[in-house]
């Protein structure tokens, strides 16, 4: 009986864990600081890192099984405090994507839902030369903030402090042009 209780948990923890394949890898992150921090050129640095593959070893573990499995559960990993979860986020805010896939590959469900409501009135902000921030009312009294920020070629815009979308200034010039003629 205690062999069959001890399986039982062991199987529990194990497809719980599993869980936490993907995440922000804080612990990983904080070694890889670490060792950038110490020493200032490559050879250096790949020495450094050869000497800390153990502690690399158990730091990923650390994160697949343990804080990237909280991050999952509670949408916040416990070593960055950063949110929301990378499980719950768009593929943009992390990777840049070929925009020219089928946009049956494309669309974010989430960020319709986060703009369902008619729209009352816009205010826009230029903040500086790189930044502008647009106040977007709603009929149901609640507000949303949209923030585009150019960052040499490419603009990334955020909302409510939320990555949403990264685009290059030539596609949103060429946008520009299709919408005036």
């Amino acid at each position: 009986m205690k062999k069959l209780v001890l399986s039982a948990v062991a199987v529990a923890l194990t497809t719980s864990s599993l869980t936490g394949c993907m995440g922000q890898m804080g612990v990983s992150a904080a070694v890889t600081k670490a060792n950038l921090s110490v020493v200032d050129n490559r050879y250096g640095r790949a020495g450094l890192f050869m000497l800390m593959s153990p502690v690399y070893g158990i730091a990923s573990m650390a994160d697949l099984f343990i804080f990237n499995s909280i991050e999952f559960w509670t949408g916040t990993n416990p070593i960055t405090g950063r949110s929301p979860a990378v499980v719950d986020m768009p593929v943009e805010a992390i990777f840049k994507v070929n925009q020219h896939l089928d946009s049956s590959l494309t669309e974010n469900p989430n960020l319709d839902q986060k703009l369902q409501g008619k729209v009352e009135r816009i205010q826009m902000e230029y903040l500086d030369q790189d930044s502008t921030r647009m106040n977007l009312f709603f009929e149901d009294g609640s507000e949303r903030q949209l923030l585009g920020q150019r960052m040499g070629d490419r603009v990334e815009f955020s909302l409510d402090g939320e990555a949403i979308a990264t685009v290059s200034v030539a596609e949103l010039e060429a946008y520009v042009e299709t919408r005036q003629s």
